[in-house]
């Protein structure tokens, strides 16, 4: 193979828009291997890891731009690069998907006077301090970027409760404020189901599963993912359903989250008992009694929230009928003996979590990377065991590399290896579309469930997914799910139905 670095000094792009065109470069032809991202020591330690750190890279700065691609040993790489130039450009500040320049956040006022929300996503050193600017300005922030302490996500939200604004984030995916869907966000219908969530996944399950049911989202504020620990102390979820409750659209809202830490548990269900509107909790695992203690309505799963939101809308509302899916026995009868185990490869941490506790509720040993067990804690670089379920938007393997939602590159390279398992019997993933994801999650997987097929010889492996989308989604729901079905795999309709699936599989091995 050889390796060429290219750096553009002084240039920078955000993490969002790096992640696209990352993916984008990867797709062209000649290129094994493309990473565009900024210089920082954190995306120079990951090329370092792979051998890929070209003399070039060592020497760049952290605001400097890096171009590293990797081509067949006799394959020029200027053609890559230029294409990969092009899509930057295509991108730049001065580039076709901008309207004005602007160098500082007070310089984006100015140029937009009539915004009133700011999306930071720059580098973590730095974006507390962007995200402070940006409240200091009047701006409600939602801040994608991650690796920020939790004094300064302590110290932002505080300032933004003081301000009347909303502070989404660290490391906040997915909003959709007055309809428009931010970074990660499927295309719903609006309506009068607001959303507070920690969980980005398990916000956009539950917004389309609502539309599903024929319902709309009013608003879907995130929240970051470490809002509800005991340091932070939920601070954005209050906020967030003191904005629902004086919201004159939102009449139900859902409340998305991990367990609590119990201190901020109980702040938060006195929230919800003061509300004054009916509050659906979904803490992900967590207990009814103190949800239903606090006059909330406990939801045991993202459908089941969706789902009990709309009813409270419409009692008479039906439960549509899941998608038919082929009889458990009739698949276990193509299995061999000594194919016991499920292998789940998710996008979505919320889905992989829904997926994996349908099993360990009947009682199977899980190994994941984001297990809470610590006896079955699986690292991401680690093979596969038993029952697997891997999130592949954790951070393990997203350090210096795209989201999975946006590059599925590592989950494609994992499928075909775990056909090779002869005691592996189904291999269940996710597929979601929506604003910044994938163009085409369920197409640049395909070949991938080909080959494993082709290692896997005769034996049967039950491919099951679930897209996570709707048909207002580009690509749409019925596509995606028509290019499954033609390429045989089994389609459910929510993660929580994919777990149930793969558990009455192998429900005799679970038993035993």
């Amino acid at each position: 193979m050889a390796v060429r670095a290219v750096i553009k000094k002084n240039t920078y792009f955000d993490s969002v828009s790096l992640m696209s065109i990352s993916t984008r470069a990867n797709a062209i032809d000649g290129v094994d291997q493309a990473f565009v991202a900024m210089a920082t020591e954190m995306n120079k330690g990951v090329l370092r890891s792979l051998d890929l750190l070209a003399p070039e890279v060592v020497e760049a700065a952290a605001g400097d731009l890096m171009i590293v691609v990797v081509t067949p040993d006799g394959v020029d790489a200027d053609p890559a690069i230029a294409s990969i130039e092009e899509l930057l450009t295509r991108r730049s500040p001065g580039g076709e998907a901008s309207e004005a320049t602007v160098h500082t956040v007070a310089g984006a006022v100015a140029a937009h006077p009539d915004a009133n929300l700011a999306i930071i996503a720059v580098n973590g050193a730095f974006a507390a301090r962007e995200a402070r600017k940006a409240l200091e300005n009047g701006l409600h922030v939602m801040l994608f970027s991650d690796n920020v302490s939790i004094d300064d996500e302590i110290a932002l939200k505080s300032l933004a409760h003081e301000r009347g604004l909303l502070m989404m984030g660290p490391d906040c995916g997915t909003a959709i404020i007055n309809g428009t869907g931010l970074c990660f966000a499927n295309a719903v219908r609006r309506g009068s189901v607001g959303i507070v969530a920690a969980s980005g996944t398990g916000s956009q399950e539950v917004s389309v599963r609502v539309h599903d049911f024929g319902g709309g989202v009013s608003q879907l504020i995130g929240t970051g993912g470490r809002d509800l620990s005991a340091e932070v102390g939920g601070r954005m979820m209050i906020d967030g359903i003191r904005a629902l409750a004086a919201d004159d659209q939102t009449r139900v809202i859902v409340l998305v989250s991990k367990p609590p830490a119990p201190a901020v548990a109980d702040r938060v269900l006195a929230e919800v008992e003061a509300a004054g509107k009916p509050v659906v909790v979904y803490f992900i695992g967590g207990a009814a009694e103190p949800v239903l203690s606090a006059g909330g309505h406990f939801a045991a799963s993202s459908r089941d929230a969706a789902l009990q939101a709309i009813r409270l809308l419409d009692p008479e509302a039906p439960d549509p009928d899941g998608r038919h899916l082929a009889p458990a026995d009739r698949v276990r009868g193509r299995l061999s003996p000594g194919q016991r185990f499920v292998r789940g490869l998710f996008c979505g941490g919320t889905l992989c979590d829904e997926s994996m506790y349908a099993l360990e509720d009947a009682g199977a040993e899980v190994w994941s990377n984001i297990q809470k067990n610590p006896d079955f804690v699986l690292g991401a670089g680690e093979a596969s065991r038993g029952h697997t379920f891997l999130d592949f938007g954790d951070d393990a393997f997203t350090n210096g590399r795209p989201h999975p939602m946006i590059d599925p590159s590592l989950r494609v390279e994992r499928i075909a290896a775990e056909a090779e398992d002869p005691t592996v019997a189904v291999i269940a993933m996710d597929f979601v579309l929506g604003f910044g994801a994938h163009e085409d999650p369920v197409g640049v997987t395909l070949p991938a469930i080909a080959e494993a097929r082709r290692r896997a010889g005769d034996r049967h492996i039950e491919f099951v997914g679930y897209v996570l989308g709707t048909e207002l989604d580009t690509p749409s729901l019925a596509a995606q799910i028509a290019a499954l079905e033609a390429a045989g795999v089994t389609v459910t309709r929510s993660s929580t139905e994919t777990g149930e699936y793969v558990r009455s599989i192998i429900q005799e091995e679970v038993s035993a």
